[in-house]
């Protein structure tokens, strides 16, 4: 138990060292990953004001078993699909501290796939 408390501050630590240099604007704002053991999570922040701008997650999408591959790529068609709507085409992606693999490069790819720019 112990190891898990240190390995998620390992991460928060590598996010803060991250949000440093990744900021959201309004002419390009921030696309946040949040990744648990049994859900995937995606916001496009605008930093300069504070305000999401468009989110998705496997919990709004209601799919049943959303830790997986397949999942983060519903999620990420999703928010591209959103921020398209919302007259966003270019985002600064950021990881949140994970490791550029697995669920974040599905959700990645699938957004970019799906028209969003970064």
């Amino acid at each position: 138990m112990i190891k898990k408390t240190k390995k998620n501050e390992e991460r928060i630590r590598r996010h803060k060292r991250v949000r440093r240099i990744v900021s959201g604007t309004p002419e390009c704002p921030r696309l946040n990953v949040f990744r648990s053991n049994k859900h995937i999570y995606a916001q496009v922040i605008d930093d300069t004001t504070g305000t999401t701008l468009c989110a998705s997650s496997t919990e709004v999408l209601k799919i049943k078993n959303g830790g997986n591959i397949e999942a983060a790529k519903q999620v990420g068609a999703d928010i591209a699909k959103k921020c398209l709507e919302a007259k966003i085409e270019n985002v600064r992606f950021d990881r949140g501290g994970y490791v550029y693999h697995g669920r974040v490069q599905a959700l990645a790819d699938a957004a970019r796939e799906a028209g969003l720019k970064f």
